[in-house]
């Protein structure tokens, strides 16, 4: 589970989140929605360690044990098992997929299983296995993007961070690809907290959400209907309000 309680942060002296707490229960997929520079990255570097928060707290709880990620390092994060795939992909071009894959297999704790994982992987992206050798940054953006996803698998997480997975990409890969993070939680039992401005795919692999408006959390649904149901996720992003026809 992972619970952010009154989380400030920023760059600088410019304040991005604003007394921000959410959570992620076991097992869950929870959307964060919101448009471009409202904090959802920066809320997603905040858990990886990569942006410290000024204050407010973070913590991790995995087998009944209770982390506070506040000060750690993103490797001392990744060991206990979070995972990011970030905004645009952040991929070793000149690399190959498989050498891509490798590299997410780093942290000790999944060095044990790269076989499996990797074979888990090439099940679930075909291309990637037939692309094994090809450099990265050769490949399609939606392609890039399955590599991306299955890069942080390769790490044996347990929480999945994933980062605006739609951008850049067609509407059909933008299903493909939303569809792919429902799959891969299902498969590996994992937890997910998604950051992702289309609502329409998100909410169809999210069990709830939250809204985050100019760093501030805006709205919280404990589950999709109320997240439909909102003023605020009707209007700005289902383009209705009450008492008007979609």
């Amino acid at each position: 589970m992972l619970e952010i309680t009154s989380l400030h942060a920023g760059y600088g002296a410019v304040r991005v989140l604003q007394g921000v707490s959410l959570k992620v229960r076991e097992a869950e997929t929870v959307a964060l929605l919101g448009t471009n520079g409202n904090g959802k990255s920066t809320l997603m570097k905040c858990v990886m360690g990569l942006v410290q928060a000024s204050t407010g707290e973070i913590a991790l709880t995995i087998d009944g044990q209770r982390h506070v990620l506040n000060g750690m390092t993103p490797a001392r994060i990744v060991e206990l098992g979070v995972a990011l795939v970030p905004e645009g992909r952040r991929l070793f071009p000149r690399l190959s997929v498989q050498e891509n894959l490798l590299l997410g297999a780093y942290r000790p704790a999944a060095r044990a299983n790269i076989d499996r994982n990797l074979a888990l992987c090439f099940e679930a992206f075909a291309v990637l296995k037939e692309r094994a050798r090809q450099p990265a940054g050769s490949m399609s953006g939606g392609q890039q993007q399955m590599l991306a996803i299955a890069r942080a698998i390769m790490s044996s997480p347990r929480l999945l961070l994933v980062d605006e997975p739609s951008v850049g990409l067609s509407p059909a890969l933008v299903k493909q690809t939303i569809d792919t993070i429902a799959q891969m939680k299902r498969q590996f039992g994992l937890t997910v907290l998604m950051a992702e401005q289309n609502f329409h795919e998100a909410s169809r692999v999210a069990d709830r959400g939250y809204v985050i408006v100019h760093g501030e959390i805006a709205f919280a649904g404990e589950d999709l209907q109320a997240l439909r149901d909102s003023d605020l996720v009707r209007g700005a992003y289902l383009g209705t309000q009450h008492g008007s026809e979609s």
